[in-house]
């Protein structure tokens, strides 16, 4: 694509996907036309760039949607000061979205390769703020610290305790939890030391992080 069709591309996405998803905070939308999607996308699917599906990235995973990662942006309403740690990696978009919001952001990838890719594209786009780290977000992790967001770029069978414990008083966490086809994001806050709060804002089925314990089915 020349230019004018990549501009023409993203306009659409942002008009056609985007604000029909009820994304209409203008910080989101403008940081959807500034930071270049194409950019993250591998090259044999440059085509998918701006398509409303997941983009395969190799060894089975994806990147989301565009209209999931701009709604999950929103939800988290994230903000300058804040730390945020994202699970799952994958292209570096997401990640690169965060970073132009937050003040840092620690992003975890199980898979060397992808995280390698990714940090390429974090460094062409100029983001120094977000680092990416080889590391599977579906296990406990020490040493991480508190986060005032979390996000799970992809979907689980349920939140696991050891992320609910990485949230700050005030923090928020943002996931698709359940199983196909019925999934749900699930944006939950802990409103104390002790407490949280969780909606389910919208429904979205999304491929899985790989690694989170599945539920059984089967009830005896």
């Amino acid at each position: 694509m020349n230019l004018a069709n990549i501009a023409q591309a993203r306009f659409n996405m942002i008009e056609q996907q985007i604000r029909p998803w009820n994304v209409l905070d203008a910080e989101v939308l403008n940081l959807l036309a500034d930071v270049r999607r194409e950019e993250f996308v591998p090259p044999a699917h440059q085509a998918l760039a701006f398509a409303d599906l997941e983009v395969p990235l190799g060894q089975g995973q994806y990147m989301l949607a565009p209209r999931l990662e701009a709604r999950m942006l929103q939800d988290l309403q994230v903000q300058p000061h804040e730390k945020v740690l994202e699970i799952g990696t994958g292209s570096g978009y997401m990640a690169a979205l965060l970073g132009r919001r937050a003040h840092s952001v620690l992003s975890l990838e199980r898979i060397p390769e992808l995280a390698d890719r990714a940090r390429a594209h974090l460094q062409q786009a100029g983001l120094h703020n977000v680092e990416v780290r080889v590391a599977d977000g579906s296990q406990a992790l020490s040493g991480l610290g508190k986060f005032n967001a979390i996000v799970l770029s992809g979907s689980v069978p349920q939140v696991p305790q050891h992320l609910l414990d990485l949230l700050e008083v005030g923090g928020r966490l943002i996931a698709i939890v359940g199983d196909e086809p019925i999934m749900s994001a699930q944006l939950i806050t802990r409103v104390s030391e002790t407490a949280l709060r969780s909606t389910t804002p919208w429904d979205v089925n999304a491929p899985r992080l790989h690694g989170f314990t599945e539920i059984s089915q089967f009830h005896f």
